[in-house]
């Protein structure tokens, strides 16, 4: 694998010829906006704490929106890093378009592209050597029967248009997604930073374990019911991610299908205590999207409590009347902020006191969208407490629970330590983006089987 620096500066020289290229060959009113996406990925797999395959990718794809005649189209393809070779096949997926452009009716909402100015963001990180890897994760999991994926590496998102716009964002991090098993039981666990840590890696590990041990204890059948109920971080970021299913789109809100229709019109409010930011300053994903309009280093969602923006991209702003603050094409957050409460981690047992303390969520869905009412199941380390001791793991349970509930009166408290909850897809690329959220105290919490 090729030098972070390298990597790099090979792929903005390869970007930078081929925008020329396709912009330079541009004719009449057309107009184009091109988006990189690369990488430069170490993946590690584990399985019982042996290492199951490795393997280093280097991949580079680039899109290709057209304009022309009031209409759009768009296109991508894999790049090679061959010069000849790319430069022939974009020569080819231009045409492509060309060609789609005389076919498609007029665009009556399209969003003419435009120079929405530059900007240059690189996150260094100090990452393990791949040859540190294995014995970084595994010596200090000895004895654990441990599963998992770790990928580290550079992610590059870049965009340029025929207008002049410019925009590069390069970061580096790293994720291990993992987690034990105890025979048929297992705790989850992630450990998410741009350098790593072997001490906080050790403290991480310890808290699993420790979750993992008390899965040995008798197993508890809770009747379904309302209790109080502890989310973790990882299970708060579940939930609130909610929120990304058109919650807070600007578009399904003037279509009626926003869950958050009530709040965005004042007849509910959430809890005073919730403060909801999309937050840059994480470092997680780039503040442009794929026009290359650029949002706000932090723009706020939720304020006490109250709903202080939707995510407006460009297209709905025109087709409503509304002022855009750079959301991307789905409207959804990518790098959504819960602000800490005062709940200190040592007390959240004695502050929860009889209820159920649960680590993560899945399967979540909507169940009543006119309510915000969500469905979802509970898993991994999830256990029965009593007067502030846990007492068991409990079995899986599905619950059903109204947002404007769960993080409105319900909403007892949220901690003062946080935990990033980081995009961990890699289906077709490393995904960027993700949360960063307390953990929540909620009163009532209903379990319906």
């Amino acid at each position: 694998m090729s030098t972070t620096h390298d990597f790099l500066d090979t792929v903005r020289g390869h970007f930078d010829a081929l925008c020329d290229q396709v912009l330079g060959q541009l004719q009449g009113d057309e107009a184009a906006t091109l988006n990189l996406s690369a990488e430069e990925s170490l993946f590690v797999r584990i399985n019982n704490n042996q290492v199951r395959q490795a393997t280093q990718v280097e991949q580079m794809s680039l899109a290709l929106e057209l304009q022309g005649q009031g209409r759009s189209t768009q296109a991508s393809r894999t790049l090679s890093g061959h010069w000849p070779t790319d430069a022939e096949n974009m020569a080819h997926l231009l045409a492509q378009c060309r060609q789609e452009l005389l076919v498609l009716p007029a665009d009556p909402h399209q969003v003419p592209i435009d120079n929405h100015g530059s900007s240059d963001e690189s996150f260094r990180a100090n990452l393990l050597a791949a040859s540190d890897v294995v014995a970084a994760i595994l010596a200090p999991a000895q004895g654990c029967d441990m599963a998992g994926l770790y990928a580290s590496g550079s992610i590059v998102r870049a965009n340029r248009n025929s207008k002049g716009q410019r925009h590069w964002f390069a970061t580096q991090n790293f994720f291990l997604d993992y987690s034990l098993y105890n025979g048929a039981r297992a705790v989850k666990g992630s450990y998410a930073a741009s350098q790593w840590d072997a001490e906080q890696w050790a403290a991480n590990l310890a808290h699993s374990q420790g979750l993992l041990a008390l899965m040995d204890k008798p197993l508890q059948s809770v009747a379904p019911g309302q209790y109080r109920t502890y989310l973790a971080p990882r299970a708060l970021s579940d939930l609130v991610g909610m929120m990304g299913w058109h919650a807070l789109s600007a578009l399904a809100w003037k279509q009626g299908l926003s869950p958050f229709k009530k709040l965005a019109e004042g007849e509910v409010q959430l809890s005073p205590l919730l403060n909801i930011t999309e937050n840059f300053n994480l470092g997680l994903t780039p503040r442009f999207n794929d026009q290359g309009e650029v949002s706000a280093p932090q723009l706020p969602l939720i304020a006490q409590g109250r709903l202080a923006s939707l995510l407006v991209n460009a297209r709905t702003a025109k087709e409503f009347g509304l002022q855009p603050n750079g959301a991307n094409e789905g409207e959804s957050p990518r790098a959504l902020d819960v602000a800490p409460g005062t709940l200190a981690e040592a007390d959240v047992l004695s502050a929860l006191g009889t209820g159920l303390y649960v680590s993560n969520l899945h399967y979540l869905n909507w169940s009543d969208p006119v309510s915000a009412r969500v469905t979802g199941m509970t898993r991994y380390a999830c256990f029965w407490v009593e007067n502030g001791a846990i007492v068991g793991p409990i079995k899986d349970m599905r619950w059903d629970e109204s947002l404007f509930d769960a993080l409105g009166p319900k909403l007892i408290a949220l901690t003062s330590h946080t935990a990033i909850d980081p995009a961990v897809d890699t289906y077709d690329q490393r995904a960027l983006g993700g949360s960063r959220t307390p953990g929540a105290l909620i009163e009532g919490f209903t379990f319906t089987l």
